[in-house]
């Protein structure tokens, strides 16, 4: 992780001082474990405020919607996916963007290891050798990395990015014999009732904050539909009603767009797993059209196709 610290660094610092850009998007150092943070740097001092180890999940391609500057933007596979996605609805111009290319084993999942730890207060937090190194007052703990990932990245079938103008590490090996849908095909084989009492529980702690469609990358519409009152499509109570539709037409709205990032669960200040929503989507368009999102750079998404 050091060494991708070290070549984001070297990158940032030469293509600022070459004025090829005007600001490298990346990541900081946060202030909590397990929370490390975007940043902009804009200048040679800024440079070195930039980090990267594996609590770097948020999708950075949510920052590049409309920008008229010149931008270099580090990328993980999932993150070069969604710069595909705003290229082909363009959102930024190729011409913009230089991207760092990150080769990816997965981000870690605050919330697992922080339930591991049994009410442990985190302060410090390392990694090496495969094993997650966590410690606080009075305790060290060693956790194997892989069990605590991210969901969804412990079945991403594109660590590597698709796009990049540098690579800044060896490519890693693609995962290919995960299975992506297990828990999809459980929900397809209840029957309706089940299924309708499985997605209410799945939502009814939703308190109808939005981060889910804050963190979005590609939630990036000017007006949402739940902001729209002329005419209004959706209430803004909690009432299930409300929060169902909610969840059901966002999941439309990103059919054949998203790729699986997790920002909506990682954002999630109540856990909900909305993934479950999203990957249904994902399955039937891969079924019906053959098309994973942001993988083909000038393929357009079948339901941005007429044929």
């Amino acid at each position: 992780m050091q060494a991708y610290t070290e070549k984001i660094q070297e990158a940032a610092k030469r293509l600022l001082a070459d004025k090829q850009v005007d600001v490298v998007i990346g990541f900081r150092k946060g202030t909590l474990p397990f929370m490390n943070e975007p940043f902009l740097a804009k200048n040679a001092d800024q440079v070195r405020k930039l980090y990267w180890d594996s609590n770097c999940g948020i999708n950075l391609a949510n920052y590049l919607s409309k920008r008229t500057d010149r931008v270099a933007i580090v990328a993980k596979g999932c993150d070069s996916r969604n710069i595909v996605v705003h290229l082909l609805e363009y959102q930024i111009k190729r011409e913009q963007l230089h991207i760092l290319g990150i080769p990816c084993q997965g981000m870690l999942d605050r919330r697992r290891i922080l339930g591991a730890l049994d009410g442990k207060e985190p302060v410090g937090v390392t990694e090496k050798d495969g094993r997650v190194l966590v410690s606080g007052a009075g305790f060290e703990v060693a956790l194997d990395r892989q069990e605590y990932l991210q969901e969804n990245c412990a079945i991403c079938t594109h660590r590597n990015p698709v796009i990049y103008d540098e690579l800044l590490g060896e490519p890693v090996p693609e995962q290919t014999e995960v299975d992506r849908y297990e828990d999809v095909r459980l929900v397809e084989a209840m029957s309706a009732e089940q299924r309708w009492e499985y997605f209410d529980n799945l939502i009814k702690t939703c308190i109808r904050c939005y981060a889910c469609r804050n963190a979005c990358p590609v939630c990036f519409c000017p007006t949402c539909f739940v902001d729209e009152s002329r005419p209004q499509w959706v209430g803004k109570t909690i009432d299930p009603t409300d929060t169902r539709t909610f969840h059901f037409l966002r999941a439309y709205h990103v059919a054949g767009r998203c790729t699986d990032c997790g920002s909506c669960e990682r954002a999630c200040p109540v856990g909900i797993k909305m993934r479950q929503f999203t990957k249904k989507m994902e399955k039937d368009i891969k079924e019906l059209y053959g098309y994973e999102a942001g993988v083909v750079p000038d393929q357009r998404p079948p339901l941005d196709t007429y044929r």
